[in-house]
């Protein structure tokens, strides 16, 4: 059943759901695939690859190629400019255009430029003008061009300032559960500073291996994964990185700036470290040696795993 729409369209398809308005001088083209109560706002092109969840609003002056897939609760805004060949040349065409997925609930500003074959995470936001050349992982807020992550959504930031001399100072709880930020002890005198941690007081397991993460550019992203099993302990030796929690229901970023400041992340939280300074040295002490099997690389993947264990 085709939906109502602006005398002044040109819509063709009749793959167009309930209550989705279609404004004047749009065009959809046959083959698109529109689903229910969407908004295409004036002068939309809508080319016939092109799959569009429900619940979305597509602004002003925005073009969907072909291989294009908005899925649902998205948000487009004006101008934005989709592309699907990385090597344009007049009257030529590729055998195949590369799949561009904006995922459910993400949003587009206006005027954003995104690369062919990218695919824009759940529930993220790609900010007015960026232009996006790699693939923005879910719940992700990023910025530039080229575009580089600045946030997460819908993120609590945490911190804790205190400083202790030779105690034990309790760690402050998260709404993630296991998660556990440290105020690490320190040891002052003339010859300078000394922080520590010891087994079964601040360090929970037995480090069966060490790494460190340093010389990062600070626009770049490590971690983007969780552990089935491992658990971990971070510590930002010099200089400052933040790293951000997700259980799949909570986010919290937490600023690790002090040698004695130290975060614990237990088995199944998904973590990110991000806006490393650039003199950053980050000490991961884990809780087994490396195991690929422990890991989990795709969000998606972690929250049906996280379901699953429910």
């Amino acid at each position: 059943m085709t939906s109502p729409h602006h005398i002044l369209s040109d819509v063709q398809s009749n793959k167009i759901g309930k209550d989705t308005t279609i404004w004047q001088f749009s065009v959809v083209l046959e083959g698109a695939s529109i689903g229910s109560n969407c908004n295409i706002c004036a002068q939309v092109f809508i080319e016939n690859d092109v799959i569009i969840g429900d619940n979305v609003t597509i602004k002003n002056g925005v073009q969907l190629w072909d291989g294009i897939t908005i899925e649902d609760n998205v948000f487009i805004g004006p101008n934005a400019s989709f592309t699907n060949d990385r090597y344009p040349r007049s009257k030529k065409y590729p055998a195949s255009f590369p799949k561009t997925i904006i995922s459910k609930g993400a949003s587009i500003g206006a005027n954003a430029t995104i690369l062919p074959g990218i695919m824009i995470g759940i529930n993220a936001m790609v900010g007015a003008g960026a232009v996006v050349t790699k693939n923005v992982p879910a719940n992700a807020i990023v910025l530039g061009n080229p575009a580089y992550i600045t946030g997460y959504t819908d993120t609590d930031v945490k911190t804790k300032t205190q400083t202790t001399h030779n105690k034990i100072s309790a760690p402050l709880a998260s709404k993630i559960d296991g998660v556990l930020l440290y105020d690490l002890p320190v040891i002052s005198d003339l010859r300078g500073n000394l922080s520590f941690a010891e087994i079964n007081q601040h360090l929970p397991f037995d480090p069966k291996r060490y790494f460190l993460v340093y010389d990062v550019p600070s626009k770049d992203v490590r971690g983007e994964h969780a552990h089935k099993e491992l658990s971990q302990f971070l510590v930002c030796v010099k200089g400052s990185c933040t790293a951000m929690l997700d259980d799949g229901s909570h986010r919290e970023e937490y600023i690790l700036d002090t040698p004695n400041k130290a975060l614990l992340i237990p088995p199944m939280v998904w973590g990110v470290q991000y806006k490393y300074s650039q003199d950053a040295v980050l000490l991961v002490l884990a809780s087994d040696v490396y195991e690929e099997s422990d890991y989990v690389r795709d969000y998606a993947d972690y929250l049906k795993l996280k379901n699953t264990k429910k």
